[in-house]
């Protein structure tokens, strides 16, 4: 041991608790400098350091949606978000398992599960909801009359159909498209008769009959509900100028989000408008991409994939979520949202498309 070090050792045990009170208050400010540093406080103590950067996609005038600090008190790990069409933001707590929902700069919760306020969103199966089992059954703009589908939208009725097989309503309320069929010889329930009736049967002779029965049954019911064409999958809309048929197309389904307050059909390469016109061919790095947006002048498009919003001019954003298409002044913009450590905040951001 160095001499310095033994004759201060020699002077606080010869002065006793005075000195000794004094290094002990040295010691624990040493101590707790150190602490402080591995969790990133100040010498001071005042307030954590966030070192983490914000996110590639910030933007320079960020909108605020939700704190996570404040009164709710939420880790951004251990949250998830799900977005509903009218801007309303639910947060399920995993830990507490406790939901939140935020709206306008308002914010609802703790709700627990099984809140008829969370009815609508998506991902909330764990919700303990009840589970639609009737398909469209509640949908406002679909009636079921026994076994027949009826279309009622702005003051018009379409039908009657035996399949609704995809429905999609304007963002502004005002025009819709479906692809439906008319007639379908045997449904679900009668098949099942079908095979019971079949499989019951004593004799072959018995089968036989009954499968004379039914097979007339049907070609019956073909020849009442308008025939083979009967039969087919159709465009059913209140748009004018459609002339895109189901039959004759390479594939595709109806979407409502790909531009704004329009439905178009998207193929797993190509947007197509209902008029049958191809409005963009995807470059193949987007193909078969689930979220895609068209501009409003059919000259550029975006697609999102895990947390990754890439452009066809190249231009790429990472480190956000749920992109969407809004109207603000006149103006369409994709918006989409990120979480920003330093505000320990989700932010929303906006830029003209």
């Amino acid at each position: 041991m160095k001499k310095p070090i033994l004759f201060l050792l020699l002077i606080c045990i010869f002065f006793g608790n005075p000195i000794n009170a004094q290094v002990n208050r040295l010691l624990n400010r040493v101590s707790k400098s150190v602490t402080n540093d591995a969790n990133g406080k100040t010498d001071s103590g005042s307030k954590p350091k966030n070192e983490q950067p914000e996110p590639k996609c910030a933007c320079d005038q960020p909108e605020f949606i939700l704190d996570l600090g404040g009164n709710l008190k939420l880790m951004y790990s251990e949250i998830s978000i799900s977005v509903q069409e009218d801007g309303s933001i639910l947060i399920k707590d995993k830990l507490s398992d406790a939901y939140y929902i935020a709206k306008d700069g308002v914010t609802q919760g703790p709700i627990k599960t099984g809140d008829p306020r969370l009815k609508g969103f998506e991902n909330v199966d764990d919700a303990g909801l009840e589970k639609e089992v009737t398909p469209w059954a509640n949908n406002e703009y679909i009636t079921r009359n026994t076994e027949k589908y009826l279309i009622k939208f702005n003051g018009k009725s379409y039908g009657p159909y035996d399949q609704i097989k995809e429905f999609k309503v304007s963002k502004s309320k005002d025009k819709f498209a479906a692809i439906v069929v008319e007639n379908v010889p045997v449904s679900e329930a009668d098949g099942k008769k079908m095979e019971e009736a079949i499989k019951n049967a004593k004799t072959d002779q018995e089968k036989m009959e009954l499968s004379m029965k039914y097979s007339q049954s049907m070609l019956q019911k073909i020849q009442q509900g308008g025939g083979p064409s009967s039969l087919m999958p159709k465009l059913v809309t209140n748009i004018s100028g459609v002339t895109y048929d189901p039959l004759k197309s390479v594939g595709g389904t109806l979407n409502n989000n790909i531009k704004y307050d329009d439905i178009l059909f998207s193929t797993y390469d190509k947007v197509i408008d209902l008029s049958n016109k191809v409005l963009l061919t995807l470059k193949p790095e987007a193909e078969g991409a689930k979220d895609l947006f068209v501009n409003t002048t059919n000259t550029k498009y975006a697609f999102y994939n895990y947390g990754t919003l890439t452009f066809s001019d190249g231009t790429v954003m990472s480190e956000l979520f749920n992109p969407h298409l809004v109207k603000v002044n006149g103006q369409v913009n994709i918006a989409y949202m990120y979480y920003s450590p330093n505000k320990n905040a989700i932010i929303q951001c906006k830029l003209p498309f």
